[in-house]
């Protein structure tokens, strides 16, 4: 096995005059060689330094492990998302001044670590060669905004752990944060004080989050949202995603900039939520090759196929030329009257109701959250609801396979303006037990007309509807405490005032044929 040196807290100097500290892993010799580094606001030691830094050493590159402003060594205050830019250019240009940079680089981590890579990537000259990005995207607003409602849990749970990891024993946070998110969601108190509960005082980016709405356009996103440059990316690009992350739809976007720009990125998407170890493995393996090959033009181990996906249900592995995978259509799957489901339009019918209680909201069970196991959870209790709508096609006469992205097309009127739209499809099995396979939401305002059309994004899948299984949609008015309840107001985020029930309707006639827009696929062979 090829020995390793490593000298630890190196001194990173920023043009503030802030210093950031990083790991240095050095390959046997220790001379010139390609470079890749990792920026991290989780910290350099532990595993995640000892099979990256150590393994990709072995490997005969240099490997540098950085912190991110403000936590463990490293200077300043962490502003999240705001200072990845300038300080990762800063330390692209003192990389290039060590005497062991080789005239290469690359990138590599997931999650926040993918986010760092995006920040820098169209700028960082022709010596970036490759990026290994995972569960990760360009952008984080629209993950925090799903579909314009606050992704409550999830940035209350990020914000949570980071704070607890800058404090003592702060490694035992990625256990304890999401406990503590949990109880002060339930807690009743408003959004705004909810950082107050989880972590006894009050967070800055969760404050920044509650108070900078999802519009692309309000200031606070400028110097936080990549995508605009993604197609001006130079670099291999190589990404993994999971289908049940909280990423992947904006990843796929990414992904779709690149091709766009006719660039060929490589694409996994397995059975993996946000935090799945799982993941580990595949992301090391095709990492290495991916840096073999575009920084030492070892092509042997990159497979022929740039996408790779895993069809849930066929529990099978496929290899595609690109995404959306060719061969595939939009299949209409219409809300028909007595609550079924079909490919058949609907005949005239009246609309069916609920009424949403903010005071109550409508919870939810599973779908992807960034610090819980956001694999498929049996429904049937959510099912029993009075607030939530439950469309099931007859059982399948055979197999049916749904690879692609997914949305809903519903036409709907609420008795406040203000109400969230809630889409989920389920797999049911022929014992009743019924799972998500994908979900979105879209939250509204004010609107000039009665009824409306409203257009729901749901993550992408990649299914096997079986044989003798049903397919299910769910429409509801909430998923709490994934999304922040609506109260019905209009009033602020953060405001803490009266909620106000919601009367909804969903219609489903021939002149309004609401429907769930599925991803059928060609039968393979």
């Amino acid at each position: 096995m090829k020995r390793v040196r490593l000298q630890r807290d190196l001194p990173v100097p920023m043009p503030d005059g802030v210093t950031l500290l990083a790991d240095h892993y050095a390959p046997a010799g220790g001379g010139p060689a390609p470079v890749i580094l990792m920026r991290s606001p989780y910290g350099r030691r532990g595993l995640f330094g000892l099979f990256s830094g150590r393994g990709f050493a072995r490997q005969g590159f240099h490997v540098v492990i950085q912190s991110c402003r403000g936590g463990f060594g490293s200077g300043g205050l962490l502003d999240p998302l705001g200072d990845e830019h300038d300080d990762g250019l800063a330390t692209v240009a003192w990389l290039r001044e060590q005497p062991w940079y080789g005239g290469s680089f690359a990138m590599f981590g997931p999650s926040y670590l993918g986010y760092t890579q995006w920040a820098i990537a169209p700028y960082a000259g022709p010596d970036l060669k490759a990026m290994a990005t995972q569960i990760t995207a360009s952008q984080f607003r629209d993950a925090a905004y799903v579909g314009g409602a606050f992704a409550l849990e999830s940035a209350l749970s990020w914000t949570t752990l980071t704070d607890g990891m800058s404090r003592r024993f702060g490694g035992a946070s990625v256990l304890t944060a999401p406990r503590l998110t949990r109880r002060a969601v339930l807690s009743g108190r408003p959004v705004a004080e909810l950082d107050l509960a989880s972590a006894g005082r009050s967070l800055r980016f969760f404050q920044d989050l509650v108070t900078h709405h999802a519009d692309p356009a309000v200031p606070y996103w400028d110097k936080r949202d990549f995508s605009p440059k993604v197609g001006e990316v130079d670099a291999a690009v190589t990404m993994l995603g999971g289908w049940y992350d909280v990423f992947l739809p904006w990843q796929l976007k990414d992904y779709a900039a690149l091709r766009a720009a006719g660039r060929r990125p490589y694409l996994t998407i397995g059975p993996w939520y946000h935090i799945d170890t799982r993941h580990a493995r595949p992301t090391m393996i095709e990492a290495s090759a991916w840096f073999r090959a575009h920084l030492m033009g070892d092509m042997s181990r990159l497979r022929p196929d740039p996408v790779r996906i895993y069809v849930t249900g066929a529990e099978e592995w496929r290899d595609y030329p690109d995404w959306p995978v060719p061969g595939t259509r939009e299949q209409r799957w219409h809300l028909q009257h007595g609550f079924g489901l079909g490919v058949d339009g609907p005949r005239a019918a009246g609309p069916d109701r609920f009424r949403y209680h903010p005071d109550h909201p409508t919870p939810v069970i599973g779908g992807p959250v960034l610090l819980g196991d956001s694999r498929p959870r049996d429904q049937r209790r959510l099912e029993q609801r009075r607030d939530v709508l439950v469309y099931s096609s007859p059982a399948l006469e055979s197999d049916v396979e749904m690879i692609g992205p997914v949305r809903a097309e519903l036409f709907v009127r609420s008795s406040t303006p203000y109400v969230d739209v809630v889409v989920r499809v389920c797999d049911v099995w022929p014992d009743g037990r019924s799972f998500n396979v994908c979900e979105g939401v879209r939250r509204l305002g004010p609107s000039a007309g009665d009824v409306r059309r409203v257009e729901v994004d749901l993550w992408p899948i990649a299914h096997r509807f079986r044989r003798d299984h049903r397919i299910r949609v769910h429409v509801a008015a909430g998923a709490y405490p994934t999304i922040a309840r609506n109260p019905g107001t209009g009033d602020p985020l953060g405001a803490g005032g009266p909620m106000v029930p919601n009367d909804v309707e969903v219609f489903h006639s021939p002149d309004r044929p609401s429907a769930v827009v599925l991803p059928l696929c060609a039968p393979r062979g």
